[in-house]
């Protein structure tokens, strides 16, 4: 697994490339290293495909709510280096993120899917919707399946964060638990330093 990959990634679905690239300079510096552009997005592989070439050196970037071997290839033309997906992939798209260094985040919920996930060659399990179910959970899948890192996507907000790693996730994903929606539409960049601050003083 690539040391360089963050324990939190920022997901960003739904936005312009201005607005994706406003929250990505903030981010620069921070604790919060990994960009999540998520395919059902406008546009994604053009956005993709240029905050990659600007801030690959700086950031991790890779793509969101990959469902398909097609968009996965799409995904790494664009110049993603992790790939998130609310499903499982095929092992067939696990393979491919293999062959093409590519960190895998496949999504699942049971323990069984957990396992499969790992087995087929996932990097990291994103644990989706989280907070569905105690952050606890991850804890408790991981007695008997032994050490997996599981990525909690779902509820991740500043005041949980830490409660959530506790609950044995070794990473954390999340949409609206650092910036809020209306200050990244608007590109405030003040309110996006103020709201990131906040969050890094509760990673601590």
């Amino acid at each position: 697994m690539d040391a360089s990959f963050g324990l939190v990634t920022q997901i960003l679905r739904g936005y312009t490339y201005e607005q994706v690239r406003t929250v990505a300079s903030v981010l620069v510096g921070s604790k919060v290293r990994n960009v999540e552009i998520t395919l059902n997005s406008d546009d994604p592989y053009t956005t993709l495909n240029k905050i990659s070439a600007e801030f690959s050196d700086s950031l991790n970037i890779g793509a969101g709510t990959v469902l398909t071997p097609n968009a996965l290839k799409r995904a790494a033309n664009a110049g993603a280096t992790f790939v998130l997906s609310p499903t499982m992939m095929t092992k067939e798209m696990l393979d491919f993120c293999k062959e093409s260094e590519i960190l895998s985040i496949p999504g699942a919920f049971t323990p069984s899917e957990i396992r499969q996930c790992f087995l087929d060659g996932a990097d990291i399990v994103k644990v989706f919707p989280a907070q569905e179910v105690s952050y606890a959970y991850a804890a408790k899948v991981l007695e008997p399946l032994g050490a997996h890192p599981l990525m909690a996507v779902g509820g991740v907000t500043a005041s949980n964060v830490k409660k959530v790693f506790l609950g044995g996730y070794s990473y954390v994903g999340t949409a609206g638990g650092i910036f809020k929606k209306k200050d990244i539409i608007e590109m405030n960049v003040k309110a996006l330093k103020e709201e990131l601050q906040i969050f890094e003083e509760n990673l601590a």
